[in-house]
């Protein structure tokens, strides 16, 4: 169907479309007046635009809309100049020196090198507690990061200096391959202190408590919004370079509300999956998009000592047939995983995809129901029961409970006297419970932050905020510390093996169950080009996006 054809009868369907829980959207006009706007779906609600406290794709997606760091990804992901105009790296590779270009808040005051140290020493600091701490200290190796973190030096010994308005300078415990796209996290991302300090406790609540030095300003927001937006940033430093007038976001947590919503034309691109997916995929605008992330299950050995025995864990993940989740229910195009580190986002030494070998852990990990049932009756058999009750925690999103459904089936009909419940929860509450403990099985996601197998293997790190089931290994811990901070930081294709090494125990283990790398099947009008999608980090990037009249 036409899409301007079906932007007209909005006149007389405004009322059928608000009545989607499109929030704010109430009449034709509105809708017309918003069309030269980019209108986005969401599936999941922004959970904070502090850019230290964030710790979801979509927040971070909307940070980057109105914030630019030190660096930012060209259309390749490669990390390239944003804030920084310039930069030097020691011999050593142990000092970098960033050179800032003029840039200016939303405020008006210019940015600046004292801005990114104050954003980094919060980052850091324990009493704001920021999740994302150790991508400064155990992955950025930034001197001091830990020891503020452990709380054995003051913020201010921090390894980064404004060593004038306009220079930076960051110290390195040993030398990381991959500092520069760090850079293009949020996490990195500069605050204004005297802004900061202005607005206190509500800082990153509304466009009053945000600042923005990138392309867009948010103009129209509030927390747990069903719809925001923002408009472009006139001053912005490469103002040249975006189009768009602005940014309407929408959510939308139900994909056949999502889909209507797009044919209306109230949206320019929305998710779509399962039997949607056989209903448009013959559409010119129909696409599916590799996003990097990594479904799997974790299983809380702490709390439930059923869960500890690995033969119940080998077992659980034998009698997974992910194939039959991406091809039966998600049909987007998504992967059938079957290592720790999903494949198609980090290259080696000599250039192949870290995880191409999909089979390298087929032993311990693929779909076998005989020697699930195996593994299941020798698992009882040990811990003397007959049965094992759990509940499973997932997000309240579509995809994920279809997929929780189909794995509760697999389970129970392959593993007699396996019963599991289902707790749905909105995201933030499911993420609360796992890193609290208070849950038996999690189904849940990790997208890769830079190019660099140890966005994954990091997690498994003793005591680590994303090890959920509080799971342990010495000899795991140390391989870990060997490719961070001991002599394989500057011998590639050691540190390489190693990597495999360590993936190995978590695999080994049953630490946790793979299930499948994410792609995207999205509708995209066919008047929008431009969209970055990146599997790492910021998943979609509108800077050089341009939807036509």
């Amino acid at each position: 169907m036409n899409r301007k054809a079906v932007i007209a009868l909005l006149t007389v369907s405004a009322m059928a479309v608000s009545s989607l829980g499109l929030g704010t959207i109430a009449s034709a006009d509105e809708v017309q007046a918003s069309t030269s706007d980019l209108n986005i779906m969401i599936e999941t609600p922004v959970e904070s635009l502090d850019p230290q406290q964030a710790t979801d794709g979509t927040s971070f997606e909307v940070i980057a809309d109105f914030t630019d760091g030190l660096m930012q990804m060209d259309e390749d992901g490669a990390a390239v100049p944003a804030l920084a105009e310039s930069y030097e790296v020691s011999e050593d590779g142990l000092s970098y020196t960033f050179h800032l270009r003029d840039a200016v808040w939303s405020n008006g005051e210019p940015v600046t090198a004292a801005d990114f140290v104050f954003a980094w020493q919060r980052a850091v600091d324990p009493d704001i507690a920021s999740e994302y701490s150790y991508m400064l200290s155990d992955i950025g190796q930034v001197v001091n990061a830990q020891e503020i973190i452990d709380g054995e030096k003051d913020k201010s010994e921090l390894g980064v200096t404004a060593v004038d308005d306009k220079t930076l300078q960051v110290e390195l415990n040993v030398p990381v391959s991959y500092f520069l796209s760090l850079m293009y996290f949020p996490t990195f991302y500069p605050v204004n202190e005297a802004f900061y300090e202005s607005v206190g406790d509500v800082y990153g609540t509304s466009p009053e408590t945000v600042l923005s030095n990138g392309a867009f300003v948010l103009d129209d927001y509030e927390p747990a919004a069903n719809a925001f937006h923002l408009t472009k940033n006139e001053d912005y430093w490469d103002a040249a370079r975006v189009s768009l007038p602005g940014l309407n976001y929408q959510l939308v947590q139900d994909s056949q509300q999502a889909l209507q919503n797009y044919q209306l034309g109230v949206l320019d691109t929305t998710l779509v999956n399962g039997e949607q997916v056989d209903q448009v995929k013959d559409d010119p605008e129909f696409q599916t998009i590799g996003a990097g992330y990594l479904w799997y299950v974790s299983p809380n050995q702490d709390k439930v000592p059923e869960l500890a025995n690995l033969n119940i864990r080998l077992a659980l993940t034998h009698a997974i047939n992910r194939e039959a989740i991406t091809e039966d229910v998600l049909k987007d195009g998504s992967l059938p995983t079957y290592t720790a580190v999903p494949p198609q986002f980090a290259a080696g030494p000599d250039g192949s995809d870290f995880s191409a070998d999909q089979e390298l852990f087929a032993e311990v990990c693929s779909y076998d129901p005989d020697k699930a049932a195996e593994y299941w009756a020798a698992g009882l058999e040990e811990l003397g029961i007959e049965g094992l009750d759990v509940e499973m925690v997932v997000d309240a999103d579509d995809a994920p409970q279809k997929v929780a459904q189909v794995l509760k089936e697999q389970w129970e009909t392959t593993l007699p006297g396996f019963t599991v419940t289902l707790v749905i929860e909105p995201k933030k509450q499911r993420v609360e419970d796992m890193q609290e403990g208070d849950f038996d099985l999690g189904l849940t996601r990790w997208g890769p932050d830079y190019a660099d197998p140890m966005t994954y293997l990091g997690m498994w790190i003793t005591d680590n905020s994303n090890n959920y089931g509080l799971w342990s290994s010495e000899d795991y811990d140390a391989i870990i510390a060997e490719c961070t901070t001991g002599d394989l930081c500057t011998d590639a294709e050691g540190r390489w093996a190693r990597l495999y090494d360590a993936e190995q125990i978590v695999m080994d283990e049953a630490v946790i169950f793979p299930l499948y790398t994410q792609a995207n099947a999205e509708m995209l009008s066919s008047a929008v080009t431009g969209i970055e999608f990146h599997p790492v980090a910021l998943n979609r990037v509108y800077k050089n996006a341009v939807k036509a009249e």
